[in-house]
């Protein structure tokens, strides 16, 4: 065959292809993105700090954009969502004063100490400190006047489920005296309003709700110690009744979320109950200053076996429970105070009821700057959390463990009732934060676990998710949006936000 013939069989055949190909080639169709039977145009937040958008331990403007509320309202954007208003602080720097009141503590930042040592400086620090500061003056933004206008994001850090009902509550005037939220001071309508008011007077079409973390999470917080009691069950189921009653009398929808084990988040599970490390003569001289309280232990309670107070087998148990005992090297448990015990003051005023902790007491992440420390700067051998116990306030017992674990479970059940009664979306916030305690949860290619810092879920504070934690969360919100009413909304992804701020931020 010819030469030229053979380029033109060819150049037909790859025509013939190509127009085969043209007309195999699929149509690929624009995809609406709808609110289904949902109404955007009118979205308000209502919560606490966790909707406020708080991270690393305090308010900032990068923080609070990337606030669950604000992803999400960019995400109803795409199907009729309105403008969506925050109350947005002065810099990235965090922490704010109204009145002299301080809002929040400065943001935290992450500093890791080449030499540690008891008390070790690795962890999470304040910003504008240096490592040994031990009482820094803190930075702070000075703010005077209140905002003008409603919000959409009525999240006020600090708010418990009844503060949202609460008359007054963004009052000025009560500031000082603890009668009113410094946030929500800013931002109210008026000094009379309440966080609801001002949120019914937007007309929501569409809202989110979460909150009651505050209820628990104040007493966690203080370590179980009273200052914060745990808010009543008849009190709760009152309040988010009405809650959601008011919110939905205009025909709103929403998506709400229930309350997490609070004691399964890193404020609670980053600091161990055995940090301390001890040479052989200082192990030897706080044994010896045990000495006489270990033996008291065993007389006070030979007497109390003595007079039936108490078995042989249960005084053994609390015996072992409460001798003190330190070994040279590390991993020596702190000594703390246990109100739980059995009080053995009125035999002997010396055996207050202290014992070391275990691997079912919780410390507080703060106790990590502490420990170590000395109650008398002084006396060398005055250490805290060695020769001086822990006070409650450091850590949580299985005890104090077990009254939040009780409150969480019947408050989620309201929620739980109220939402189904209302036929509202819901996110499961508290399986989800089992599900990152036992292993992790994947969210695109990343896997967010609890660990502090390198866990990617959780912020610097050890309390609220990093962005890229409330942007998967921000996600869940949207997932239960559209299987409850139909929509379509289209996830946000991970890599889009970050899980530690760029220190350049401050």
């Amino acid at each position: 065959m010819n030469i030229q013939y053979k380029w033109l069989l060819i150049l037909l055949i790859f025509g013939c292809i190509a127009c085969e190909s043209d007309d195999d080639s699929s149509v690929i169709e624009e995809v609406i993105i709808t609110s289904g039977t949902a109404d955007f145009s009118k979205y308000v937040a209502l919560g606490n700090s966790l909707t406020a958008g708080l991270t690393d331990g305090a308010l900032f403007i990068t923080g609070q954009e990337n606030s669950m509320p604000n992803i999400l309202a960019q995400q109803f954007s795409l199907a009729g969502g309105g403008a969506f208003t925050q109350p947005l602080m002065n810099d990235n720097i965090g922490g704010a004063l109204l009145g002299g009141t301080v809002i929040q503590n400065p943001r935290f930042y992450f500093y890791s100490d080449p030499d540690p040592g008891p008390p070790s400086l690795s962890g999470p620090r304040v910003l504008g400190t240096t490592p040994t500061d031990n009482d820094p003056e803190m930075p702070t933004t000075e703010i005077t006047n209140t905002l003008s206008g409603l919000f959409n994001n009525m999240g006020i850090p600090g708010a418990k489920s009844f503060h949202l009902l609460a008359n007054g509550y963004g009052n000025v005037a009560g500031v000082a005296t603890g009668e009113a939220n410094p946030y929500f001071a800013r931002i109210a309508s008026s000094a009379t309003a309440s966080v609801l008011e001002d949120a019914m007077e937007q007309n929501p079409t569409f809202f989110s709700l979460w909150i009651g973390n505050n209820d628990v999470l104040g007493y966690a917080l203080s370590g179980g110690d009273g200052t914060d009691p745990i808010t009543e069950g008849a009190l709760f189921n009152q309040v988010y009744t009405t809650l959601i009653a008011t919110l939905t009398s205009g025909g709103a929808k929403g998506v709400v979320a229930n309350i997490p084990d609070v004691t399964s988040i890193a404020h609670f599970t980053t600091v161990p109950h055995n940090p301390v490390p001890l040479d052989a003569a200082t192990a030897g001289a706080v044994n010896s200053a045990y000495t006489a309280y270990n033996g008291g232990i065993v007389q006070a309670f030979a007497f109390l076996v003595d007079q039936n107070e108490i078995s042989q087998e249960d005084a053994d148990l609390e015996i072992a429970r409460r001798t003190i005992s330190f070994q040279e090297g590390a991993g020596n448990a702190v000594v703390i105070l246990d109100e739980d015990l059995t009080d053995l003051t009125s035999i002997n005023p010396a055996l207050v009821s202290i014992r070391q902790a275990t691997a079912e007491d919780l410390l507080v992440l703060p106790a990590s700057s502490f420990i170590g420390t000395l109650a008398d700067p002084q006396n060398p051998l005055s250490v805290n959390g060695v020769a001086i116990p822990l006070a409650d306030k450091w850590v949580l017992t299985p005890e104090e463990q077990q009254e939040i674990t009780t409150a969480t479970q019947q408050f989620n059940t309201i929620i739980s009732d109220a939402v189904q009664q209302a036929g509202l979306a819901f996110v499961d916030a508290n399986a989800l934060l089992v599900e990152v305690s036992d292993g992790g949860l994947v969210f695109d290619e990343f896997l967010l676990q609890d660990d502090l810092v390198f866990g990617g879920l959780f912020s610097l504070d050890g309390v609220h998710p990093t962005a890229r934690g409330y942007a998967f969360l921000a996600n869940k919100a949207m997932e239960a949006i559209n299987t409850t009413y139909g929509a379509n909304l289209p996830m946000v992804k991970a890599v889009d936000y970050p899980t530690l701020y760029a220190e350049a931020l401050r």
